[in-house]
């Protein structure tokens, strides 16, 4: 099966990185633990010479949280963010230091969830200590001081999923308001089966074998099944309808594509706003690997200029 090719500067960070790596399996989960946490921000780097507060708040469910409030100006909004890592990995400052750069150009309050990880963890324990973080962040919000109703939700891979999940749910029980929904490569199909997730099997930084042991984690025997809920894998979502205007963005040679592809067009079909982006070439976490492309300036540049129109509306 031909691959749709990596972008020229992509594939040579790659290279120099080490290439792609192996597939994570559950046996490797404890060890790619152990150096992700390796790549952990500091209280120092993430306050910034003092242009942002750290707070870690453990509330009442249980869940902590981690809370970076700017210094430099009142805020206007809040940001609340559910870290990727396949449902297996990561902590609430993984993916955090890119949300502070959004949070110094637009006066932002950031908001980080620590929620539990598969497979000690299983369904429904993440998205729902996720959700018990984004009540809380609601309801505190004037203590946080911005207002509530500019509360945007984010987050990326799986983290875009159980962020995607987030606005299922606060629709479906009446929850918090939100503003819209930053979904970046977002994890949302249990399913794995994909064309986009057959053709990269082996060729992305997180393909299809990754990709079935953070969901078996996530599920178990479950996966892929008839009764798995779409607040596990919102790609199972039959209505998309009432929806928080939605971001979503993907490389075109990642595992995701075709699923993140679909999750947009749901949206549009059901009625409401999701704005897409394909990244030509991109792989999986392509703007993290190599920051410095024209590729991955250009999609950080996209969300900035998402979240500006959001926040001027």
């Amino acid at each position: 099966m031909k691959t749709p090719p990596f972008d020229a500067a992509l594939a040579a960070a790659l290279t120099v990185a080490g290439g792609r790596g192996e597939s994570l399996t559950a046996e490797a989960i404890p060890l790619a633990r152990t150096e992700s946490a390796r790549f952990r921000p500091t209280d120092a780097e993430l306050v910034r010479d003092g242009r942002f507060t750290l707070e870690e708040r453990r509330i009442p469910s249980g869940v902590s949280l981690l809370i970076l409030r700017p210094t430099f100006t009142e805020p206007v909004a809040g940001l609340y963010h559910s870290h990727g890592g396949g449902m297996v990995l990561g902590n609430n400052r993984s993916g955090v230091p890119e949300l502070l750069d959004w949070a110094e150009e637009f006066g932002l309050v950031v908001v980080s969830v620590d929620y539990r990880l598969a497979p000690e963890h299983p369904h429904p324990t993440p998205v729902e200590d996720c959700y018990a973080g984004l009540v809380w962040t609601a309801e505190h919000a004037p203590e946080l001081g911005f207002d509530p109703a500019e509360l945007i939700v984010t987050g990326g891979s799986a983290g875009g999923g159980l962020t995607a999940a987030l606005a299922l749910l606060a629709r479906d029980r009446g929850g918090p308001a939100l503003k819209g929904q930053l979904l970046l490569c977002p994890m949302l199909d249990d399913r794995n089966d994909s064309f986009s997730a057959r053709q990269m099997t082996g060729v992305d930084t997180w393909d299809s074998a990754s990709n079935e042991t953070g969901w078996t984690a996530l599920l178990g025997s479950a996966r892929g099944g008839a009764e798995v809920s779409p607040y596990a894998a919102p790609a199972r979502a039959t209505d998309l309808s009432g929806l928080p205007p939605a971001f979503i963005d993907v490389g075109s040679a990642e595992t995701f594509r075709d699923e993140d592809i679909a999750y947009a067009t749901g949206i549009w079909q059901a009625g409401g706003v999701a704005e897409l982006h394909v990244w030509p070439g991109g792989f999986h976490g392509f703007d993290r690997a190599a920051p410095e492309a024209a590729l991955s300036r250009d999609a950080r540049a996209a969300r900035v200029a998402w979240l500006r129109r959001l926040l001027s509306a």
